[in-house]
């Protein structure tokens, strides 16, 4: 059990190598550096979401996500060259803390997997409560299976696939097993939904409330790689102790920036300006 007294300072550092969960840059279009700087050999990134949305013209990243109305080539382009160095691509569907109906996710869905090939889906503002347990559940049931289905499309058992999606996204998951399913709570959910997918998001904020965060004690009972931790905000002299608490809280995949989100800006859209301080830090490669 993880408690109040089990500061980073208190002890030496659990063993374990902390991986990268990117959790959207600007569009490909916007941001360049950003996209190219994820295939570069060594750099540790466990996944990385796609939200074509948030597009030249787009409202705010937050208030819609999605894959967009038609296939986009900055996007396809970004998938694959992320995918051909092996990163896996997540699509971003909004559940909007469980107000989302089922019939919007579901087409956003297919359209990320027959365009982009993504490699599982991240959901953005997943609630996190013992009631949407049942709903959540059938959501990621659902996706899962969406993904198994195109994988044996794209394998060659049905039609081809789409002819933008073939010629510029590797097919489905090659090469890295099974959906991968992360849950954007973005706080502590009710654990039964640590049955559901890969991954938890249970911190989302910025480094003055995840510097005197907890982590709650049933994610003691789960391995690091479990949960992932989204921190703005942390600066440069602090980089060191934000990976401790990290790694005392249980979380295996984080994404740590100086970028703020001041002026309602979204501290998610660019790289932290210590990247390769960042990168160095967690070391090359990364063994899930």
């Amino acid at each position: 059990m993880r408690t109040e007294a089990a500061r980073p300072a208190d002890g030496p550092e659990p063993a374990g190598r902390t991986g990268l969960g990117v959790p959207g840059w600007a569009h490909p279009m916007l941001a360049p550096v950003e996209w190219a700087a994820l295939t570069r050999p060594g750099v540790p990134v466990r996944w990385a979401v796609l939200d074509v949305f948030s597009g030249p013209g787009s409202s705010s990243a937050g208030a819609s996500s999605g894959p967009g109305t038609r296939p986009d080539a900055y996007c396809l382009a970004a998938a694959a060259r992320l995918r051909a160095s092996g990163v896996r691509v997540l699509g971003r569907l909004a559940l909007r803390e469980g107000t989302r109906a089922f019939g919007e996710l579901v087409p956003d869905a297919h359209r990320f997997l027959d365009w982009y090939g993504v490699d599982g889906f991240y959901l953005d503002g997943c609630p996190a409560g013992r009631a949407q347990l049942a709903e959540t559940s059938r959501t990621v049931t659902t996706l899962r299976a969406l993904c198994a289905q195109q994988r044996r499309y794209q394998d060659g058992t049905g039609a081809t696939a789409t002819a933008s999606a073939a010629r510029l996204s590797p097919r489905l998951g090659a090469g890295t097993g099974r959906a991968l399913v992360v849950l954007g709570h973005g706080t502590h959910p009710h654990p039964g939904y640590a049955d559901l997918a890969d991954q938890l998001v249970t911190f989302r904020g910025s480094w003055p409330e995840y510097r005197w965060s907890q982590a709650a004690a049933w994610t003691a009972d789960h391995p690091p790689e479990r949960f992932c931790h989204l921190v703005h905000g942390v600066p440069r002299m602090h980089l060191d102790e934000a990976l401790r608490v990290a790694r005392w809280q249980g979380a295996g995949t984080v994404w740590f920036t100086d970028r703020t989100d001041r002026r309602g800006q979204n501290p998610w859209e660019a790289l932290p300006g210590y990247w390769d301080e960042l990168v160095s830090r967690l070391g090359p490669g990364v063994s899930e």
